[in-house]
C-alpha cells in the first residue's frame, strides 16, 4: 500500500502561482467525478492538450479552487492547444501521447507567465470568445445557404 500511495504522489502537482491561482493536475480515472471547478485535457493522439469540459479516457484533470481561476487557465489550455504549441512534446510512434511529467513541466510556467499579465489575459480571452461566437454565427450561415442551395437544386430533380 505504501507503494500505491507514493505512486499517486508522483501522479499530482498541485500548482501554485505568484497571483494565487492554485490547481492541481493529476490523471483522470475514468469514472470518477469532481465536485470543485474543474476540466479535462486529452493526453493521447494527435490533438494531446486539448481541453474539454467533459472527461475524455486518456486525460488529465485540472481541479480548482475557484470557477474564476478555472476558467482563466481553461483558455489559456485553449490556446496552447489550438496553437499546436504539446506538438513538439508528443511520444510514441504508433499512437503518441503526451506525458503528466511534460505536461506540468511545460504548463505550470506558462499559465504563471501568462497571469502575471492578467489584465491583457482577460483582453485576449473577450476577443477569442467574440471570434468564437462570429465562427459559430458565420457556421451557421453557411449551413443555412447550402440547406438553400440544396432546395433550389431538387426543384430541379423533381421536374
Amino acid at each position: 500500500m505504501g507503494n500505491n500511495q507514493s505512486l499517486e504522489k508522483k501522479e499530482e502537482l498541485t500548482f501554485n502561482s505568484l497571483l494565487m491561482t492554485n490547481f492541481i493536475v493529476k490523471s483522470h480515472v475514468v469514472g470518477k467525478s469532481y465536485a470543485k471547478p474543474h476540466f479535462f485535457v486529452l493526453n493521447k493522439g494527435l490533438n494531446s492538450g486539448k481541453p474539454q469540459n467533459e472527461p475524455f479516457t486518456n486525460s488529465f484533470v485540472l481541479i480548482f479552487q475557484k470557477e474564476e481561476d478555472k476558467e482563466d487557465v481553461f483558455w489559456i489550455a485553449s490556446s496552447l492547444w489550438k496553437s499546436k504549441f504539446w506538438m513538439t512534446y508528443l511520444r510514441g510512434s504508433v499512437i503518441p501521447f503526451l506525458a503528466l511529467y511534460e505536461f506540468q513541466k511545460e504548463f505550470f510556467p506558462k499559465v504563471n507567465r501568462l497571469l502575471q499579465e492578467h489584465e491583457q489575459h482577460q483582453k485576449n480571452v473577450k476577443a477569442l470568445q467574440l471570434l468564437q461566437q462570429q465562427e459559430a454565427h458565420h457556421a451557421k450561415n453557411i449551413h443555412l445557404i447550402n440547406e438553400l442551395r440544396n432546395a433550389i437544386l431538387m426543384r430541379y430533380r423533381n421536374k
